[in-house]
């Protein structure tokens, strides 16, 4: 399948997976710091050219799942797209988390480019966030950044940053997690 089309996320078209090397800061049961170690597995399905009248966009169907080391179930899973716009060169991610998160980050983008950040604020009109009520009330989500990385062709690293304001403390949570995956399988 020709991919030059898709730009910058052009690479990560396939399947991924990673060892139990992916870190996790969290907030724990009792709402202190939890960290934890992770393995992954991510897939990334192109769907062609996706029409909005004038803006053409390109796609890739995605889906991850993560475990903690010494857990049989997963812990976090993601289902959603990445879209690339060349006409306005952005880079997006539109995703949701079953516990009731939708995110749509995004930023602009070179279409060679080997490292991208895209980002999403609570209350921005075009790149934003939303929760349910509890999390509302309980995690306040107040911004999502994630920085990907192409270390070569089978490789790339990410470290995200979920910046949550808790109920009843006064310091912002940066909710961090990175990790470096290997390539599978190609389309």
């Amino acid at each position: 399948m020709d991919l030059e089309q898709y730009g910058p996320i052009a690479y990560l078209a396939g399947e991924w997976t990673s060892e139990y090397a992916g870190e996790n800061r969290a907030p724990a049961p009792d709402r202190s710091v939890e960290n934890s170690k992770f393995r992954q597995e991510i897939s990334f399905t192109p769907i062609g050219e996706v029409n909005n009248h004038e803006q053409s966009l390109f796609g890739l169907r995605y889906n991850t799942v993560a475990w903690e080391e010494g857990t049989p179930e997963p812990f976090h899973e993601e289902l959603g797209y990445w879209l690339w716009d060349p006409g306005r060169q952005e880079v997006m991610k539109t995703f949701v988390v079953p516990r009731g998160i939708a995110v749509n980050a995004g930023g602009v983008v070179t279409p060679n480019a080997t490292e991208f950040t895209i980002k999403a604020e609570l209350g921005s009109k075009c790149f934003g966030l939303s929760a349910n009520p509890f999390l509302q009330e309980e995690f306040q989500i107040l911004s999502y950044e994630t920085t990907f990385t192409r270390l070569d062709e089978d490789n790339f690293h990410y470290a995200e940053n979920t910046r949550i304001q808790m109920k009843a403390q006064s310091k912002v949570f940066d909710h961090t997690e990175s990790n470096t995956l290997t390539r599978k399988a190609k389309p």
